[in-house]
């Protein structure tokens, strides 16, 4: 299989997996009381992470190979979009998360999460069109 239909694949994987998130797992938080968030933040973060975290290695690490296979605006994009979906992932929702997990969450901060993760599935969806594009 060719690496471009192997990168298609795991975009199609992470952009269905965000706008699920986006609009049914983020703003379902808002109707858990606070203990019970807690309780199943802890249970969706560790069963999610199985999914995400190979997704997300995968995307970058193809990324990459594409871009050393040829170097073009192409695979530049690319990369440069995937690097940005990571560093909006750490610096923004780790953060957030964190602030769940230790049970200092509030109804903005779970706002604030919903509306700031439009940026990551713009992002992803952009990715994904973008790997589309550039495959046909």
């Amino acid at each position: 299989m060719e690496t471009d239909t192997i990168r298609l694949l795991f975009d199609a994987g992470l952009v269905v997996l965000i706008w699920m998130i986006q609009l049914v797992v983020y703003p379902g938080f808002l109707y858990y009381e606070k203990d019970n968030l807690m309780k199943w933040h802890k249970h969706y973060t560790s069963r999610l992470s199985l999914i995400v975290i190979p997704l997300m290695f995968g995307q970058l690490i193809l990324a990459v190979i594409q871009l050393v296979q040829f170097q073009a605006i192409e695979t530049i994009v690319s990369l440069t979009l995937v690097i940005a979906v990571w560093a909006s992932t750490f610096l923004q929702f780790v953060p957030i998360h964190n602030q769940i997990f230790k049970n200092n969450s509030n109804i903005t901060l779970l706002k604030q999460l919903v509306k700031r993760n439009w940026l990551r599935t713009i992002l992803w969806t952009l990715i994904f069109c973008w790997s589309i594009y550039n495959k046909l």
